[in-house]
């Protein structure tokens, strides 16, 4: 694949303006599936199930099974609805999309069309710095989601020079919310960042209703993103293009820029943009051709003649907008006041997608200074190191119970990071690595004492110092009490204690 030639993104925004829209699929964490009674691997119990093991006659498309509604997947996708502010139907239908899918048995998909389950919603963005924006959504519709090909034998597990392909059908039937906004103008050079934006905020309402998983690296979230541009002043939309299937919020925030870039080279050469379908490579931080983009016509949609309509009642739904949890943004100016952080401090928190790991520390008994330190500091590090999200490398309980060691005297900080590595390594609680490792800190003023004064006798000089006023000589004494306790003594104890010593 050649490299696209791009603009640089300051001049693309001085010639064009960009208008994006976001198709964000949210797979459902329901026991079962949408329309049959096999697991759901989109269900922490059953996402590392072998290969076509979580399947059922409806799955494959055999002949004569009939789908049957999951019950739980439509609340789920009401609360959904709701949390996005749209208003509910008070009748939808499904209806059958035809499109080759040769990771569906039956060769179509169930979705919804023209009769969503939720319409005409708005959601509140928060950015980086703060600012609010509000993205309007068009509609949030049910439907099942497609199984999974592995290309064999071409690079990087990609169709092109593939000799074979492997179809597992697990994922083929799992419920999914699509959540469409309407056009999003007024964007302009923020574009990026309001995509990136926008995904965690789906994400965020996702797991504040308990419906997903939300683990976006394992694809339960992930974002189609249209973009087109428009020159200055025009009315007319541009032709847009849809990068398909990107999950990471940084990845959608470079998808963006780079489909800008793009566009805009094309455009200012008298180049015409096909509307098309695009794949995201996150090696190389480029997009590719696809398909032609297909419109709602070609896939000949028609209702689903074995399903009837959905019709949820007024009472239903109004007992589900009362169980409504508080909405991501409303949640982080509380906490933010409550937690008493400047706007940097918070900042830190939510941009490392944080904000609950914090929470619940303190609710297990931090202050919130310290947890905000563990997490944005020393776990956040291993993380990415290991490209892991933080809060799978340790709970909020232990990282709770290591501050308190830390505030009884038990450990020093540094002793602290060590128990945290043995921690998050697998051995256990913050007190089974201590016991297994030895590392609680020196509280015996005898054995302090013992190597104060063997640490004096190597320097003479340094009690003469202290005696004559000079206080900061001790230091020369507290770093080789340190080395010889291998760093498990208090050494605000063991200045105490040498200034004792001196009569100081």
């Amino acid at each position: 694949m050649s490299a696209a030639k791009l603009m640089d993104y300051d001049k693309a925004l001085e010639l064009f303006e960009p208008v994006i829209g976001l198709e964000v699929h949210v797979e459902l964490n329901t026991r079962t599936k949408m329309f049959s009674s096999a697991g759901n691997p989109a269900n922490e119990e059953f996402h590392a199930a072998a290969p076509n093991t979580l399947i059922a006659p409806v799955d494959l498309g055999l002949p004569g099974s009939m789908p049957v509604v999951n019950r739980e997947a439509v609340l789920s996708s009401i609360s959904l609805g709701l949390a996005l502010g749209c208003s509910i139907a008070p009748a939808s239908r499904f209806a059958r999309k035809n499109y080759f899918y040769p990771d569906l048995g039956k060769n179509y998909q169930i979705s919804q069309y023209d009769e969503p389950i939720a319409f005409e919603g708005a959601v509140e963005v928060e950015l980086e710095d703060g600012e609010i924006i509000t993205v309007p959504i068009e509609r949030a519709h049910m439907e099942e989601d497609a199984g999974k090909l592995t290309h064999v034998g071409g690079s990087a597990g990609r169709i092109q020079g593939a000799s074979s392909s492997l179809v597992d059908y697990n994922r083929a039937g799992v419920p999914l919310v699509e959540i469409v906004t309407k056009p999003i103008f007024g964007t302009e050079h923020r574009a990026p960042e309001i995509a990136k934006a926008y995904l965690g905020t789906i994400r965020d309402i996702a797991r504040s209703l308990g419906i997903s998983e939300a683990r976006m690296e394992r694809g339960n979230i992930r974002c189609d993103a249209n973009v087109s541009l428009r020159p200055r002043g025009a009315e007319k939309l541009g032709t847009r293009t849809e990068t398909k299937n990107v999950n990471s919020m940084r990845s959608v925030e470079r998808a963006v820029r780079y489909e800008i870039r793009r566009q805009a080279v094309i455009l200012s050469e008298g180049g015409t943009i096909t509307q098309e379908t695009r794949h995201w490579h996150e090696d190389t931080g480029e997009t590719s051709p696809g398909r032609p983009k297909s419109d709602a016509d070609d896939y000949r949609y028609f209702p689903e003649p074995d399903l009837l309509p959905v019709a949820p009642s007024n009472e239903l739904i109004e007992s589900l907008r009362a169980k409504l949890p508080e909405g991501p943004a409303a949640k982080r100016r509380r906490l933010k006041g409550e937690w008493g952080f400047t706007d940097l401090e918070f900042q830190d928190v939510a941009n490392g997608g944080l904000v609950d790991a914090v929470e619940a520390t303190i609710a297990a008994g931090a202050t919130p200074a310290a947890a905000r330190k563990w997490w944005t500091g020393e776990i956040a590090r291993t993380a990415n190191a290991q490209g892991r999200e933080a809060a799978d490398l340790v709970s909020a309980e232990h990282v709770a119970a290591l501050q308190k060691l830390v505030d009884e005297g038990t450990l020093t900080d540094k002793l602290a990071r060590q128990v945290l590595e043995g921690v998050i390594a697998g051995e256990g609680t913050p007190q089974d690595v201590i016991d297994a490792r030895g590392l609680a800190v020196v509280s015996d003023d005898g054995a302090l004492i013992a190597a104060i004064d063997e640490a004096l006798q190597s320097q003479p000089d340094v009690m003469a110092k202290i005696q004559a006023g000079k206080v900061q000589a001790a230091g020369a004494i507290i770093g080789a009490v340190m080395k010889a306790m291998k760093g498990q003594a208090d050494a605000a104890r063991v200045r105490e204690l040498i200034l004792e010593r001196a009569g100081a």
